[in-house]
């Protein structure tokens, strides 16, 4: 029985998303038929639209529409440039430093939105002009504008963290957060090593060495927009606030820096922008409540222990089944966005991690990371396009530029599941985190 739901399940699903039908009601409709295997029609029916809706019943959800507001918010306060001249003072002397800027900007851009599109359009779009003007090939600044563009999703604060933590059973999102930070850092560092040799044996030029006047006054303008993730972080981790209250503060802070500090906004635009988060936070909610109803079908199903004991009759090697599930994970990245990954996909393969004996963040955080990898490949990657449309490439021409970025950021994916210390060292340090 377990074997034909999850034929039904997953086979329903790829032919209605082949067919073109919402990723979200081909989750739905996918979930629905599984479940009249087991249920009458109409009780089918009845569950799927209440554990729908039980799922979507949290305070911690609540969190996502409140940053993609303040990341809307940011996008048209003038922040994004202002980070872009910082990341021109830190990165300029080295070889290719525009390339290098872009993944500095992109790095603490995605940490303050939390968005790898809105990083990818936000930064590459300033980016990519500048790039071609210095004689940047413009399919390698598209490559490097997208290869970095998802270290937001792992650099806190991180939607895809929260989605994580209630699907996990309550995995403390603080420690989430925390735990994102160096494998994120470390994402960045690899394209920047890869983009460095390339601007190296091209001859990108370097910035000019910018005055120390002008070094003070670019780090001054990027203090307000930076001081918004010391101030989200510093309280989440010394308990002052949740995470859902510290999405709040992030609105209300990026609304007064937009509007009354860098005057870049205007008061008038805030209706504008509170009515396109409110369609972005409805799509990513009705595709998070869908994808609760498919994870509760699974489990309904018992898919989960069918996959487990699957796993288990293919190898004994922690080892080699963490890397099955690694090689599963990006193949499923390259069709499926993140969110409904995480929320169809953890109930799956975190049961056989914890067998294993690795830590819920950690594989959190590892499956976040695997997952960013699926928002640059395509079919589906959504930041590859964003890259492309930016850049004014065709996504013909970017694929060959981003092999050496794929093999670097697939690198760090090793490097983050066999050391487990890499996610979970500052979790230990800041939090006393002891698993």
């Amino acid at each position: 029985m377990e074997l034909l739901s999850a034929l039904i399940l997953f086979g329903v699903f790829a032919v209605l998303v082949t067919f073109g039908v919402p990723i979200s009601f081909a989750i739905g409709l996918a979930t629905t038929v599984c479940i009249t295997v087991l249920l009458s029609l109409d009780q089918a029916i009845f569950v799927v639209a209440q554990k729908m809706a039980s799922g979507l019943d949290s305070f911690t959800l609540l969190a996502i529409p409140f940053f993609i507001l303040a990341g809307n918010i940011m996008n048209r306060g003038g922040i994004a440039m202002r980070l872009i001249e910082l990341a021109k003072v830190l990165g300029g002397r080295l070889p290719g430093a525009l390339a290098h800027c872009n993944v500095l900007a992109n790095m603490l851009f995605g940490a303050i939105s939390g968005s790898a599109v809105a990083a990818a359009a936000a930064v590459g779009g300033t980016m990519a002009p500048l790039q071609k003007k210095e004689g940047y090939d413009p399919a390698f600044s598209a490559a490097v504008n997208a290869a970095s563009c998802p270290t937001g999703m792992l650099i806190p604060p991180s939607s895809t963290l929260i989605v994580y933590s209630l699907i996990s059973g309550g995995t403390s999102v603080a420690t989430l957060f925390v735990a994102g930070y160096i494998p994120g850092i470390l994402m960045g560092l690899a394209v920047m090593v890869v983009a460095g040799i390339i601007a190296k044996r091209r001859g990108y030029p370097v910035i000019p060495r910018p005055t120390t006047e002008e070094a003070i006054q670019k780090t001054i303008d990027a203090a307000l927009p930076i001081l918004l993730i010391l101030i989200i972080m510093g309280g989440i981790i010394a308990g002052v606030f949740t995470a859902t209250e510290a999405s709040a503060v992030a609105v209300v802070y990026s609304l007064v820096v937009g509007v009354f500090i860098f005057g870049e906004m205007k008061l008038s635009e805030l209706p504008g922008i509170i009515l396109e988060s409110a369609i972005t936070s409805s799509i990513v909610l009705l595709l998070i409540g869908c994808s609760i109803g498919m994870s509760w079908a699974m489990a309904f199903s018992d898919i989960p222990y069918t996959v487990s004991t699957a796993l288990a009759n293919i190898s004994e090697d922690p080892l080699m089944i963490m890397l099955i599930i690694n090689l599963a994970l990006l193949v499923i990245g390259t069709f499926m966005d993140m969110t409904p990954a995480l929320l169809i996909f953890t109930p799956i393969f975190l049961p056989v991690a914890t067998e294993l004996g690795m830590d819920p963040v950690h594989f959190g955080i590892m499956m976040t990371y695997n997952l960013c990898i699926g928002i640059i490949t395509p079919p589906v990657g959504s930041a590859l396009f964003i890259s492309c449309s930016v850049g004014k490439v065709p996504i013909k021409d970017l694929l060959k530029p981003m092999l050496p970025f794929y093999a670097a950021v697939i690198t760090i994916l090793m490097v983050v599941t066999y050391l487990p210390e890499v996610s979970l060292f500052l979790p230990k340090l800041l939090l006393g985190y002891t698993g």
